[in-house]
Formats: C-alpha cells, structure tokens, sequence
C-alpha cells in the first residue's frame, strides 16, 4: 500500500478548526453520529447521539478576511427526544443517525433529520425584524383590557437583532418496524425515502400521514433471511432510480417507472467471491457500510470494513477500482470481533469533482485517495493540530515495522480501536473537508483551494 503526501496529485491539507470539548471524558449523548454540508456548503450539520443538531456557518467573507475557510455555530436546537414504544417495550434512541439538506428556494434552510423510528423536517430561518404598537397586547405580549384602549395604533415593524430559529415543520413516523438506517432526497425535491433493515419507504415531503413501501426484503418465515439492507440512495439526476445496499456486499439498483414495488431490481452489482480468502469473517466484512453516488451519477462509492469501491453504473459483475484502506487490520479480525468493532460502519464520500476519495479508519486515522494516480495519503486527526493550525499535514505510515522513534510511523500493534473515524464530508464546491472522530469535528482545508483540483 503506497502513502504519499508529496505527489502532485494529492492534495496538501492545513488543518483549519477543531470543535468540540478538550476533556476526553465526555457524555455519550455528545458523540458525533453524523455529519453533513447543504448545497453549496455554507452550512455544515452535526448530529449527536443526545439528538441535538449543531449547525456550522460559513464566515461571511470581508477586505480583512478574504479568504472564507472557518464555520462557526449558526444554530444549535434538539431534533429527537427519546421515547418507549410500549407495543415493544422498546426504548427508542434520540440518537440522530442521518442529515439532509434541500435545496434552498427561498431565504430559509430545510433538513432532514432522523433517529431510528421517526423522520422529521426541519426549517431553520432568519428574523432581523418585529412588530410593535400592538392594540390588544402590550410590546411584552401582555394582552391589554380593552377598557384602556383610548385610540387605534398602526403596528410598525422596527429592525432587531438577528435571531435564527429552527422550526419543526413535518414529521415522517409510524412506518418503520426496523431502525433507519438511511434517508435520501430526490433530485426532484418533493420526495425521499427512508430504509430500515428489511423495507424501504417512499414519502412526499408535505404529506406525513401516508408513505408507498417500495422495497420489501422480508421474508415470510424469518429464518430464512439471509441479508439485510445497510443503506439506500436515490440517483442524483434520474429521479426514478435508486440503489440500496445489503449486508452481503451486493447492491441492487432498481427504477420505480417499472413498478409500484421495486422487489425486482433493474440490475445487481455484485463481485464473485475469491474462494482462496475466504474465512469466518468474510460475510462480516462484506457488508456495505455506506453507498454513494458520483456527482455526475455514473458512478458509486461503497465502503465494506476493508476497502473502497467504485462501481460503473454500465458494469455489473464486478468494481471499476478497489482501494484497501486498512489492509493491515486482516491479521486482526478475531480480535475486532471480539470488541465487536468488526461491525462498525464507516461512512465514505467523493471530492468535488469526484477524482478523489475520503474516507475514515481507527486510531483517528483518515485516507484520501486519488483516482488519477490511485495513491493515497493517511493523516491523522489530534487535538494538537489545532495549536499549528498553518502547519501542514503530514502523512502516516502505518506497518508492522514502524519504529518508535519516527513520528509519521505507526505501529498496528498500537493502534488504538477505541479512537476511530466513522463519519466524514466533503465540501460540495471546495477543497474543504470535515471529520468527526468520536466528539470533536475537525475541518481541513488544502493548500491551494482557490484553484479547485478535485
């Protein structure tokens, strides 16, 4: 495996901000579960498992600072409140597993957010301005006695200091018998699906009360399951289409044109197992963790507990690229067994302009590989970057061999599996990423960004 920070190719990256509690003793209800910029990336969601959303802005540009690369809190508000499902006797998680932005139509933001039973739609908006010289109430909202209005008043509105608010204008429940996993908003902005193990619902985003089942993988008798679903997306251009992923590391893309229940995939990506690797674990570290499209739509990033793959839309039996990502950890599978971190799902993301891809892996480390030149850079993420902040970073090695005394040298016997990137982004536009380990969100921006090269 090839580490190279200095290539041409790939890009040099300044770490840019560190948020989030320096103590490494935190609440579980502060750990980062997701992470996700709108549109153009003037916003950055973070979702944790407390099911708080923390959204970032952008710093507005100006003759001092030309240059906009720090986001700082725009909004903080509570999307999920824990609840008990008393048909189950079930406790249902806050825990906000998934964020989506719309599209901007007008001067406010809307997201999508999610826990494991209920879907809701979030507007997040601006007021500079109020109403005062009321008839019927005072400028406190004290309704007045009508016996002291002596003359009628013309409310005037009078400008104020800004405040956001986030307001909580649907919700999407009572549809999933299974935890989400996913949600995705269509191309055409009125409607999304949510997918849970075993089913995939269809929603339009004003109507709450009624959703179209268009996957169902559930089979009569539950012995005889043999997948599950991990992750669904619809297509970024064709709004017919969507793919979903399953735990056995096959994906099946399906268009609703052809039927109302999409039981029946249009294709199956699949790639033949090597008889000569297989194990115990196999079927384990098989499993999609995350499914995701190209910006141009011909293409798919998936990530399994061992590698990167990039599938063409035209090609079905097998990936167009394959990029290991922690190779070294395949002599220790028993022991990520045992700490049930073999199970972990790593999330994965495209550049820009889809020539390099992000990704996370244990020990705060993360890879950025190119798919030029397919070599890739290791880096780590440590609270200390934030003390060098225009300091390069410089690449890791990680092997079996490294020696103590080199400080871009790690051993994998010193990896630490309790520190691990599962959730990353990338900016839309930018040379801009974002990396959650457990409860900090760092921000990275490449050494030459105004000339985007990804």
């Amino acid at each position: 495996m090839q580490n190279a920070g200095s290539d041409d190719d790939l890009l040099e990256w300044y770490p840019s901000q560190v948020k989030g509690p320096v103590d490494d003793e935190v609440q579980e209800a502060d750990l980062i579960s997701t992470i996700e910029f709108n549109e153009n990336g003037e916003l950055l969601a973070v979702g944790d498992k407390g099911g708080r959303i923390v959204v970032f802005q952008r710093e507005q540009q100006t003759k001092t600072s030309p240059r906009r690369n720090e986001y700082n809190v725009y909004i903080t508000f509570h999307s999920h409140e824990p609840e008990f499902d008393y048909l189950k006797s079930l406790e249902i998680e806050e825990k906000i597993n998934q964020i989506r932005w719309l599209k901007r139509k007008n001067p406010a933001h809307f997201l999508l957010s999610t826990n494991d039973k209920t879907v809701k739609l979030w507007k997040i908006s601006e007021k500079t301005k109020r109403a005062e010289g009321f008839n019927l109430r005072d400028d406190n909202g004290i309704i007045r006695s009508t016996n002291s209005i002596t003359n009628l008043r013309i409310p005037i509105i009078k400008p104020m200091e800004l405040m956001v608010e986030a307001t909580p204008k649907r919700v999407f429940s009572n549809a999933h018998t299974y935890h989400i996993n996913s949600i995705s908003l269509n191309s055409d902005q009125e409607t999304f699906l949510s997918a849970d193990d075993l089913r995939i619902n269809l929603w339009h985003t004003e109507v709450t009360n009624q959703s179209f089942n268009i996957v169902d993988i559930k089979p009569p008798n539950m012995e005889d399951l043999t997948e599950v679903i991990t992750g669904a997306e619809f297509h970024p251009r064709e709004c017919n289409l969507f793919v979903y992923s399953s735990s056995r590391g096959i994906i099946r893309l399906c268009d609703m044109r052809q039927s109302a229940l999409c039981d029946r995939h249009c294709k199956i990506f699949e790639e033949p197992e090597d008889p000569t690797t297989r194990s115990f674990f196999s079927e384990i570290i098989s499993s999609i963790s995350d499914i995701k499209f190209s910006h141009s739509g011909r293409y798919m990033l998936t990530r399994d507990f061992l590698n990167l793959k990039v599938w063409d839309l035209q090609m079905d039996n097998r990936p167009v690229e394959t990029y290991p990502i922690h190779e070294y950890l395949r002599t220790k599978l028993c022991a990520l067994y045992e700490n049930d971190c073999i199970f972990d799902k790593f999330e994965c993301c495209w550049s820009p302009r889809d020539n390099h891809l992000l990704t996370g892996s244990y020990h705060n480390l993360f890879k950025i590989t190119s798919r030029l030149t397919r070599k890739d850079a290791i880096f780590e993420a440590s609270r200390e970057q934030a003390i060098r902040p225009r300091q390069l970073l410089k690449a890791k090695k990680v092997m079996p061999s490294a020696r103590r005394n080199r400080r871009d040298e790690i051993n994998t016997d010193t990896l630490e599996f309790s520190k691990k990137i599962l959730h990353c982004a990338y900016h839309p536009t930018d040379n801009i990423i974002a990396i959650a380990t457990a409860h900090n969100l760092f921000t990275y921006i490449a050494k030459d960004s105004s000339s985007l090269s990804s």
